[in-house]
C-alpha cells in the first residue's frame, strides 16, 4: 500500500481522528528504528579490550600504589557511613559524657570461602573430581573439624555449598539433601550467610550426572539444544525437552527446598569460559534456568558466574554481552559472578583489575568474586607483570593486593577464597591453612585487613547531646555503655548506606 492510499483510508475509516493515529503511528515507528539503531550499533561497537601488560620501563610499583590508593579512598567512600547514636534516660534526657564502647560484629561486604568440608558425601565428590593432587588425603570427614571450624568463623562470615548435580544426584530421585544439614546448622549457628553452587554446569562432567546423559541416544548441551552425536542418531524434540526440563526441575527442587536457608545461588556457570565470544547462543537456556530458580525463590539473589575477566578479552566481551542479552530479556539475574584463577600462576595486572571491575560493574549488577585461590606453590609466576616464585610471602602479598582492589571499588559485593586448608585443595598450595590447618601468612594477611583494618570499634564518650557521631564500616555493631552506678548496658544497630543510622536507644 502507498503511502498515500494508506493515508486517505485511515481519513475515511477514522475521519478527525485520522491525523492523530497517523503520528501515533510514526512516532511508534521512529522509536522501534532508534532502538534497533542502537542494538546494532552496540553489536558493531568495538568493545574495550584488556589493556596491554606494561612493558619493563613501567615502574610496577607506582602503578600499584597508585591503584591501592584509589582502592583506599573507595573504601573510605562506599564501604562506611555516617551514624548517630543517642543515649537518654526514661525521661528522655541526654546521657551526657557516658563512656560508649562501639563494636563491630559483622560485615555488610561478604569475606567467603567455600565449606565443602561439611558436606560429607558431596566433599568426598569434589575431591575425586577436582582434587587429584590431593588424593592420598581424601575423606568425607575433617581431620580436625573444630580446629577448621575456629579458623573458619574466625575470618569469613560467606560460605559457599556444594551443589554440581554429578554428585548430588548421582542417582535418579536420590539427592544429597541431608548431606548439607550439618553445614547449613553451623553456619546459622555463626551467622555465616549461605551460597548454593552451582545449579547449571553443561560444560563439565560435574554438572551432569551419567543418568542424565544415558536418558536418550545422544548427549544434548541441557541449555542451548545443541548434540554431540554419540550412535549417529539425531535428538528429537522431545528427547531435547527431557533433558531440559530435567535441568530445569533440578534448579526448582534445589531453590525451593532450601529457600529460607540459602538466598545466594550461583545459577549458571561459565558459559563464557566455554564459548568466549559465543556465550550469547546460551542466553535463551540461561533465562529459563533463572526464572525457574526465581520462580521457586523470588527472594534470592541469583549470580551469573564467569571465568577469565582479568586476562583473556573474548571471555570478557562473551560475558558482557551475555549479561546485557539477558538484561535486555528481563532475566531476573541479580548479580554477575567473576572467578580469579586465571592465569593460575600469574599475579593480576592492577590496571586490568579495576578496568574490569569498571566494565562490569557499569552493568548495573553487583560482582561477585566469586573463586580467587593463590598459590605457594613453588612454581614460577608468569603473566607479564610481576616476576618471582609463589612463596607463602608472594601468596599473602598478591592476595592483600587483590583483596584492597577489589574491596576498594564500589560495584565488587563479596570476595570468596576457594579452599580453606592445603589439605584437600583443587590448585595445590592455595590454600590459607597448611595440611594441620595451621595459619599461612595468608591467613593471618586477611586476618588483619577483614577483622581489624576493616572493623570500626570506637570507645568515646557521648556529648553534650548524649550522642555519639562517628563514620563506619557497614554492618552489625553492639553497643555498650557504662552507667555511673556501674550498670553495663548493651544494644545492636546496623549500619549501612542509603539510610540516616540515626539510633536512639533508652537506659531503663
Amino acid at each position: 500500500m502507498s503511502l498515500k492510499r494508506g493515508v486517505t483510508f485511515l481519513l475515511r475509516r477514522y475521519g478527525g481522528d485520522a491525523i492523530e493515529r497517523i503520528v501515533n503511528i510514526m512516532r511508534m515507528t521512529v522509536v522501534v528504528a532508534i532502538i534497533m539503531f542502537n542494538i546494532v550499533a552496540q553489536a558493531a561497537e568495538p568493545f574495550p579490550p584488556l589493556s596491554a601488560v606494561p612493558g619493563p620501563e613501567v615502574n610496577r610499583e607506582k602503578v600499584e600504589a597508585e591503584y591501592l590508593a584509589r582502592a583506599k579512598q573507595g573504601a573510605e567512600e562506599h564501604r562506611k557511613a555516617e551514624a548517630t547514636f543517642t543515649f537518654v534516660d526514661e525521661q528522655g534526657k541526654p546521657l551526657t559524657g557516658v563512656p560508649v564502647q562501639i563494636r563491630q560484629t559483622k560485615h555488610e561486604f561478604l569475606f567467603g570461602c567455600v565449606a565443602f568440608e561439611l558436606t560429607g558425601p558431596l566433599w568426598s565428590g569434589y575431591q575425586r573430581e577436582f582434587c587429584k593432587m590431593a588424593a592420598p588425603l581424601f575423606s568425607a570427614t575433617l581431620v580436625d573439624a573444630e580446629r577448621w571450624k575456629e579458623r573458619f568463623s574466625g575470618l569469613f562470615n560467606f560460605a559457599i555449598l556444594p551443589f554440581y548435580w554429578a554428585h548430588y544426584e548421582k542417582t535418579q530421585g536420590c539427592p544429597e539433601h541431608e548431606a548439607l544439614k550439618e553445614a547449613l546448622a553451623w553456619c546459622k549457628q555463626q551467622g555465616i550467610t549461605t551460597k548454593g553452587h552451582p545449579l547449571v554446569w553443561p560444560h563439565h562432567a560435574a554438572g551432569k550426572p551419567k543418568w542424565v546423559a544415558a536418558a536418550s541416544q545422544v548427549e544434548v548441551d541441557m541449555l542451548t539444544g545443541e548434540k554431540t552425536e554419540i550412535k549417529g542418531a539425531d535428538p528429537s524434540a522431545g528427547e531435547k525437552k527431557q533433558k531440559i526440563d530435567l535441568q530445569l526441575n533440578r534448579v526448582r527442587r534445589e531453590v525451593g527446598r532450601f529457600a529460607g536457608e540459602i538466598s545466594i545461588w550461583d545459577v549458571y556457570n561459565e558459559a563464557a569460559w566455554a564459548r568466549g565470544l559465543q556465550a550469547t547462543k546460551e542466553a535463551e537456556f540461561i533465562d529459563k534456568a533463572f526464572r525457574a530458580a526465581y520462580e521457586a525463590n523470588p527472594k534470592a539473589h541469583l549470580i551469573l558466574n564467569d571465568a577469565g575477566m582479568f586476562h583473556y578479552s573474548d571471555k570478557r566481551e562473551g560475558f558482557y554481552r551475555l549479561v546485557a542479552e539477558l538484561k535486555r530479556r528481563g532475566t531476573p539475574i541479580s548479580g554477575i559472578g567473576i572467578q580469579g584463577h586465571i592465569p593460575e600462576t600469574g599475579w593480576f595486572v592492577p590496571e586490568r583489575v579495576w578496568q574490569t571491575l569498571d566494565l562490569l560493574g557499569g552493568l548495573g549488577l553487583p560482582i561477585h568474586i566469586t573463586e580467587f585461590t593463590p598459590q605457594s606453590s613453588g612454581k614460577q609466576m608468569d603473566g607479564g607483570w610481576r616476576k618471582g616464585t609463589w612463596t607463602e610471602l608472594a601468596q599473602a602479598d598478591f592476595a592483600e593486593q587483590f583483596y584492597r582492589l577489589c574491596f576498594g571499588h564500589p560495584a565488587v559485593a563479596s570476595i570468596n577464597w576457594w579452599g580453606l586448608s592445603d589439605r584437600a585443595i583443587w590448585l595445590p598450595d592455595g590454600g590459607l591453612l597448611n595440611k594441620e590447618y595451621k595459619p599461612k601468612p595468608v591467613y593471618n594477611r586477611l586476618l588483619n585487613l577483614i577483622q581489624k583494618e576493616w572493623k570500626t570499634n570506637l570507645d568515646v564518650p557521648t556529648d553534650e547531646k548524649g550522642q555519639v557521631n562517628f563514620r563506619g564500616f557497614c554492618g552489625n555493631y553492639t553497643v555498650s555503655i557504662r552507667m555511673p552506678d556501674g550498670r553495663i548496658v548493651t544494644w545492636k544497630a546496623g549500619v549501612t548506606k542509603g539510610c540516616g543510622n540515626q539510633h536512639a536507644f533508652t537506659v531503663q
